[in-house]
């Protein structure tokens, strides 16, 4: 097999098993954080885990733009089942990038391994992120290449993959749709706040021996979790969320 068709049959692979890369990722960084933390006995201070935090946060932001300007059907709402692309999208926050829901993962899953204040683990984390997910850009963009041709082309010309730039911005042809966000990304949310408690209350088990959290963490996780209910309810139980063409 061809060096291209490989890494396309690998990209498309992985997409298809990506759910399993919070695991790959999890796993080794708590067993590292645990590591770390009982070497140095002490736990980050409350206000630092809050930038991690925050950086998550943008990354979630990003989703947000994505997914709250992005219609039913349109590359960058591929599924599991395969890639998924009745039109091309090129305007809003794709004229920007070229994979904005990668971007925003990123900077979410940056979050926790902040945690860990290893400079060593987070360049081991860009580095595996870069390495699995330029494969599976590789593999989408194969398929939009097949499709659209011409207008792919054209737009990949003058749209880098993964670094913004920022002067192409062009406003997105749909109104921003907040139920269409609502509906979509409350997991995401509410992962990344447990995920980041997760990781101060099992620091504090093992430096002080006993179950504690911040006041400050207290507060974000229920308020997460609350967001996280409400919206599970609304979406599984109502038709509020959602958004026709969405």
């Amino acid at each position: 097999m061809a060096l291209l068709e490989s890494i396309e049959k690998q990209g498309n692979w992985l997409f298809k098993y990506r759910s399993f890369l919070p695991l790959m990722i999890f796993a080794p960084g708590l067993a590292w954080y645990i590591y770390l933390t009982y070497n140095r006995g002490q736990v980050n201070i409350w206000w630092l885990d809050l930038i991690f935090l925050s950086i998550g946060l943008l990354g979630l932001g990003i989703r947000i733009f994505t997914v709250g300007f992005t219609p039913k059907g349109t590359s960058g709402r591929n599924t599991s089942a395969g890639q998924v692309a009745e039109k091309l999208n090129t305007s809003g926050i794709y004229s920007v990038v070229r994979h904005p829901l990668y971007l925003g993962n990123f900077f979410m899953w940056l979050a926790p391994v902040l945690m860990i204040t290893d400079l060593w683990f987070a360049l081991f984390f860009c580095a595996f992120y870069w390495i699995y997910y330029e494969r599976i850009m590789f593999a989408e963009e194969a398929f939009l290449r097949r499709k659209f041709e011409k207008s792919y082309f054209e737009w990949a010309e003058k749209t880098p993959a993964f670094f913004p730039k920022f002067s192409n911005y062009r406003k997105s042809k749909l109104d921003f749709s907040i139920k269409n966000v609502l509906k979509r990304e409350y997991n995401g949310f509410f992962n990344l706040i447990l995920i980041m408690t997760l990781f101060r209350v099992i620091a504090f088990a093992i430096v002080y021996k006993q179950f504690y959290l911040d006041l400050p963490w207290i507060i974000v996780f229920g308020t997460g979790f609350t967001i996280f209910a409400i919206l599970k309810i609304l979406k599984k139980f109502t038709n509020v969320l959602n958004v026709e063409g969405r």
